[in-house]
């Protein structure tokens, strides 16, 4: 793992997010926000991931798509170890700051399975 990536949380009061931003922020009771992932351009919906105040911060000062893994409980930059990075070109607050769009120009595959996209496995019926 590399030292800008380091498994121990950041407390939202010690990470340097602009604390404009980050009183616009609704987060849950972890201190995580959704954060939904787009292709600049498309606008096709690649992924879904989780971010903190530190991970946002990551995420707008360095221009590589940061989260917070639950599973792993660590920061990950996505594409740090597959290659398969999310170059951010985009970030938008929604209206009740309980979620961000990150818009990204994705290289390769953006699911850990190896599709596009997370939401390549189909539809499911609605009945109308």
């Amino acid at each position: 793992m590399s030292p800008q990536t380091p498994t121990e949380r950041v407390p939202a009061e010690r990470s340097a997010l602009d604390p404009a931003v980050a009183a616009r922020l609704k987060r849950d009771r972890d201190g995580l926000v959704a954060a939904v992932v787009q292709q600049h351009g498309t606008g096709e919906v690649l992924m879904m991931g989780w971010m903190d105040d530190e991970a946002l911060h990551r995420t707008l000062t360095t221009g590589r798509a940061t989260y917070w893994s639950r599973s792993r409980q660590e920061y990950w930059v996505k594409g740090e170890t597959s290659g398969h990075a999310q170059h951010v070109r985009a970030v938008a607050l929604d209206c009740d700051g309980d979620a961000l769009l990150v818009t990204v120009d994705q290289t390769g595959p953006a699911c850990h399975t190896g599709d596009h996209t997370c939401f390549d496995s189909g539809s499911l019926e609605v009945l109308s």
